[in-house]
């Protein structure tokens, strides 16, 4: 996690828009969106102003950046103990929504003849799909990919034309990563 997505995380918890917090700080929404996208750094005095605006301490949210976990580690042994709904997938995030801030990653557990949803408003996104266990099927339109265990894939997103399903007969494990 970054500066500005920590920022915007705060905020949304608060319901608050970027156009209410940049009124309140007294900058453009403009400049909000660039620090939420860490594109500008807001001066110490523009960042207090940030804090009060969305409802949390300057120095709180500094400390958070500080005390954040770096690494993030997913055991084999998780794999099986991952409650499957009546979907027939389960994804087990590496991370949570606030520490995304380029890349999504997940390890992905489909039941077999079970397909996997897409993610959705990608634009220009980039994933790959490394199959850990069992036997996979990336579709892109009219284009299919068997993958075996060991099997990755590079491949750009699209979403309207896409799915990952288990066409193997046991349970399938993925490792997945997207750009967001």
């Amino acid at each position: 996690m970054n500066l500005g997505s920590l920022l915007r995380w705060h905020r949304k918890q608060h319901k608050l828009t970027l156009k209410a917090v940049a009124e309140k700080v007294g900058v453009s929404e403009g400049f909000m969106s660039q620090v939420e996208n860490n594109v500008k750094s807001p001066s110490l005095d523009t960042l207090i102003k940030i804090g009060e605006a969305i409802g949390v301490d300057a120095g709180q949210v500094l400390n958070q950046l500080k005390d954040k976990e770096r690494r993030f580690v997913i055991r084999q042994s998780e794999w099986e103990d991952l409650d499957i709904p009546h979907t027939g997938f389960a994804t087990r995030r590496f991370c949570a929504p606030q520490d995304r801030s380029l890349i999504d990653s997940a390890i992905l557990v489909i039941e077999p003849q079970k397909s996997i949803p897409v993610r959705k408003n990608l634009k220009n996104g980039q994933e790959v799909l490394c199959v850990l266990q069992g036997t996979l099927e990336l579709v892109q339109g009219d284009e299919a990919v068997r993958m075996e265990t060991g099997d990755a894939v590079h491949f750009w997103s699209q979403p309207q034309k896409q799915r990952i399903t288990n066409v193997g007969s046991g349970l399938a494990v993925a490792l997945w990563v997207g750009t967001l």
